[in-house]
């Protein structure tokens, strides 16, 4: 992943692009309770060829089609930290995932959300990572980029055809590494996070970047598709 986002661009602010994982707000937002999870949210809107530029600060919406637990409410998350979403880790990683996904969708107008997520964990509490179960987020693809995670077992990514049957698992274990995800034709989920030492501090930060084509009929964010 280091290889594919070094070409026409930088990752020298990195170290201060996963330091800022250490000041994200609890997210209030879990319909069963859990207070396990921290985020931040930013929106960016892009074009082929073109800029890609920050929008002002939105909710985040998903219809319960999509997110059954905590679907069908605005929901306003804490925004990216200014310096961090104008960053250069930040702008070399939207701009290569733009190409890669634009090989696959070409000439397109995307609405971009910007998820930095923790998740944590504890002796007699596991972090979810995904507490909707295993879904679709209702747009084109998904980027899912590993920033750390420490003294953590599990968490590993299963994917799935849209019928149910498991297509494969992996688990993103050292930073950078990262999972492409075509939304329109699998689903997928994590399980739990569990600490590796009960007596010590165990998270997983990752960031969650979601492109869905504005005016694509199969575009979720903006026209949800039912499974």
């Amino acid at each position: 992943m280091a290889m594919l986002l070094s070409p026409g661009g930088n990752l020298s602010d990195w170290n201060e692009f996963a330091a800022s994982w250490g000041d994200l707000a609890l997210d209030t937002y879990m319909a069963d309770g859990g207070r396990y999870r921290r985020r931040r949210h930013a929106v960016y809107e892009a074009s082929a060829g073109g800029p890609i530029v920050r929008k002002p600060h939105q909710p985040h919406y998903q219809s319960r089609d999509y997110n059954a637990l905590n679907g069908g409410v605005e929901r306003w998350f804490e925004p990216v930290v200014q310096s961090v979403g104008a960053g250069s880790t930040l702008t070399t990683i939207l701009t290569c995932a733009r190409s890669f996904f634009e090989t696959l969708t070409p000439n397109r107008q995307w609405h971009v959300e910007v998820h930095q997520f923790r998740i944590e964990a504890r002796a007699g509490q596991a972090g979810k990572p995904t507490p909707e179960g295993i879904h679709r987020d209702g747009v084109d693809y998904v980027l899912v980029l590993l920033i750390n995670r420490v003294n953590v077992r599990s968490a590993t990514t299963t994917a799935h055809a849209l019928d149910g049957r498991t297509l494969g698992s992996f688990t993103l274990a050292s930073p950078l590494d990262a999972a492409f995800l075509d939304d329109r034709r699998v689903a997928h989920g994590v399980t739990a996070v569990e600490p590796k030492d009960s007596d010590l501090p165990a998270y997983r930060d990752v960031l969650v970047v979601t492109w869905a084509a504005i005016g694509d009929r199969e575009g979720g964010a903006l026209h949800p598709m039912k499974v």
